[in-house]
């Protein structure tokens, strides 16, 4: 007998399901290598991507946008949170500052509760759109591991940015697609960033969160056509 699966879900899906391995990944490693769990999200996000290429080219299916929230939820929701968590709480214990401990874990929980959220209403509303509203959580997981990678980011920043980015997430801030030829220079400098490492790897790291947080900042005012 055959899995379910089989002549339901097309090479997007199993590109999507991928990534959904690579968040388990991310999430496993962000207590003992916070630069090999954020290259795992990036890659993850490289893969977002080619889904999305992949399912234009050759056409999706219509398990095609559950699965894609589903596969978000664990790379960009739970995995960067871990991330950011382990970091903080491998500087603060509870026993000597259980507020900033404290801090420490809430933050990142409810980062992954308005990335569920924000996925949520994704599919049900901006899939088909060419826009959506509140910061992408790709963008967000983005944003926090390329500040890890680039290596000036400290713990107590990191907490403060996925508080601040679980906000925006659920904002009613509209963000355009981005243009293929921008995606294409977006997923170049990920790719180095993954890739590279010492100072090259910093610095793509960087030029990453740099392009990033331009777009999280600008892009809702002056990235339409």
């Amino acid at each position: 007998m055959q899995p379910r699966f089989v002549g339901r879900l097309g090479l997007a899906d199993a590109v999507t399901v991928g990534n959904a391995m690579l968040g388990f990944l991310a999430a496993f490693v962000a207590t003992r290598d916070a630069g090999l769990a954020a290259r795992i999200v990036l890659l993850a996000a490289v893969m977002d991507g080619l889904d999305g290429v992949i399912a234009r080219k050759r056409g999706g299916t219509l398990a095609g946008p559950y699965l894609d929230s589903l596969a978000d939820v664990a790379s960009f929701g739970v995995a960067p949170a871990l991330l950011v968590a382990s970091r903080a709480t491998d500087m603060w214990s509870f026993g000597s500052d259980p507020l900033a401990y404290a801090l420490a874990l809430l933050l990142p929980a409810v980062y992954v509760a308005m990335a569920v959220t924000r996925l949520g209403l994704y599919t049900a509303y901006d899939s088909d759109a060419s826009e959506t509203k509140g910061v992408p959580s790709t963008l967000a997981a983005t944003v926090l591991s390329a500040g890890v990678l680039a290596g000036f980011v400290g713990p107590v920043f990191l907490v403060a940015l996925s508080g601040l980015l679980a906000g925006l997430m659920v904002t009613q801030i509209t963000y355009p697609d981005l243009h293929p030829q921008d995606a294409i220079v977006m997923g170049v400098v990920q790719a180095l960033a993954i890739l590279l490492r010492g100072r090259p790897g910093e610095v793509f790291a960087f030029a990453l969160l740099f392009l990033a947080l331009a777009y999280l900042f600008l892009g809702p005012r002056f990235y339409w056509d």
